[in-house]
């Protein structure tokens, strides 16, 4: 099977440019191509995933990919699905963020030996000169066709508007496919589908000035079966930075998706062959929560590496209780079989405590708090009061409960916030 047929089956593909010539291309080439990364923070997130899988699907069927960072683009800001001017970030905070998003790709791409490159559109980007670029480059483009682009006409319809230095982000992300088919021989372009006119902008370009075709394809936006952007969550981003979002917080976001995502997640975000997931769409109930932890299981590897993985599954067995994983459900994922039980594991969140501090003296808000648990005394105060707080699986009836005794267990004390936020507490 051709890699565009397989990202068609697996739900990647929301349009493509040329598809016949694509084909012919793919086939018969070990072909470059490359999805632009934005570097405004030092991590990307879960609503990411598309592009970068994309990019690891293409990469093992022997073609190279190219992660553009835009160091250059970056210090601009790019319209598309934006409703406001982007605050400008400094040189220094793209190269830390370039650094991160750098060692997360790693996890999902094989860079060595030039097998996949990530390179930064700053290196030619910041040494245009306006005149040169207006005449060489600017002369290609047609004003009237540019503001008929989806990403300029909602900004153009604003009340903020669209401003100048964002009006040039067409021309300058068309630049960027015309300098990797020039020096890097890379002649497809893949993005969101919010990247359609900037992606066919580039493809005319590289036409105009070089005279070889390009290609293009654009990937549909994600949401979740109740209309939710990928990746969203009600504590906001879902990070690949263990730092910002950990292990066990990712392998808890599958765990707890739709029902009705979870074979087109499958499908997404992992690499486990098609034929086996088909069979995850006729799964109901207990089946189904099984199925739900070889997807937990297998997108926290991918992302966070096997070792990782494993202690997610064993953390989360040790809040939730013991889960069966059969020998003949999705036989291809490397999750170990079994019935997996509770154990102790140091992979829930915890923080270390003095027993004499905490014990007969420590109000449950004020760890609620001190965990992060809740933003603030007053937000752990409205936990308690709707009746969502609960230590050791017990509800926490008043704002002044002091921890007793009876509610450690060894030296630990497991808080939890709502249904599915676990905090552990261990004491000296």
């Amino acid at each position: 099977m051709s890699v565009l047929a397989t990202l068609r089956e697996r739900g990647f593909v929301d349009a493509v440019t040329h598809t016949k010539e694509l084909e012919d291309y793919l086939d018969n080439n070990r072909a470059t191509c490359y999805i632009g990364f934005d570097p405004t923070a030092s991590s990307l997130h879960v609503g990411s995933l598309v592009c970068i899988m994309a990019l690891a699907h293409m990469q093992r069927s022997g073609h190279r990919p190219i992660a553009l960072v835009g160091g250059g683009t970056g210090l601009i800001g790019d319209p598309s699905g934006k409703t406001e001017l982007r605050k400008v970030i400094t040189q220094e905070q793209i190269d830390e963020n370039k650094a991160g998003i750098r060692k997360q790709l790693g996890r999902f791409l094989d860079f060595s030996d030039d097998k996949a490159l990530m390179l930064d559109n700053a290196k030619w980007l910041t040494t245009l000169e306006y005149i040169p670029f207006l005449r060489d480059i600017g002369r290609y483009f047609s004003v009237n066709r540019m503001v008929k682009a989806e990403s300029y006409k909602a900004r153009l319809d604003s009340d903020d508007g669209l401003t100048f230095i964002e009006f040039n982000y067409m021309l300058l992300q068309a630049y960027d496919f015309m300098e990797l088919a020039k020096n890097s021989d890379c002649f497809l372009q893949m993005g969101g589908s919010d990247q359609w006119g900037n992606i066919v902008a580039g493809i005319d370009l590289v036409r105009r000035t070089i005279g070889k075709q390009a290609f293009g394809i654009t990937f549909p936006l994600i949401t979740t079966a109740s209309g939710i952007k990928m990746g969203k969550t009600h504590k906001g981003a879902v990070w690949l930075d263990p730092e910002r979002f950990s292990p066990y917080e990712y392998y808890q976001f599958w765990v707890n998706c739709d029902d009705a995502d979870v074979a087109r997640f499958f499908a997404l975000f992992t690499f486990l062959p098609m034929d086996e997931i088909q069979t995850v769409k006729s799964l109901e109930g207990a089946d189904l929560n099984k199925a739900k932890t070889i997807l937990a299981y297998e997108a926290t590897k991918i992302a966070h590496g096997e070792t990782e993985a494993e202690k997610s599954l064993k953390a989360s067995v040790s809040v939730f209780g013991s889960i069966e994983v059969p020998d003949t459900l999705l036989p291809g994922a490397t999750i170990p079989r079994g019935v997996h039980s509770p154990a102790n594991d140091e992979s829930v969140p915890s923080s270390l405590y003095k027993r004499d501090e905490v014990v007969e003296k420590a109000l449950v808000i004020d760890l609620l708090t001190e965990t992060k648990m809740c933003n603030s005394k007053s937000d752990a105060r409205r936990l308690v009061k709707q009746g969502g707080a609960y230590i050791n699986g017990e509800r926490i009836a008043a704002f002044d409960q002091i921890v007793a005794s009876h509610d450690v267990f060894g030296d630990e004390i497991l808080l939890r916030a709502g249904k599915k936020k676990y905090h552990k507490i261990i004491l000296e």
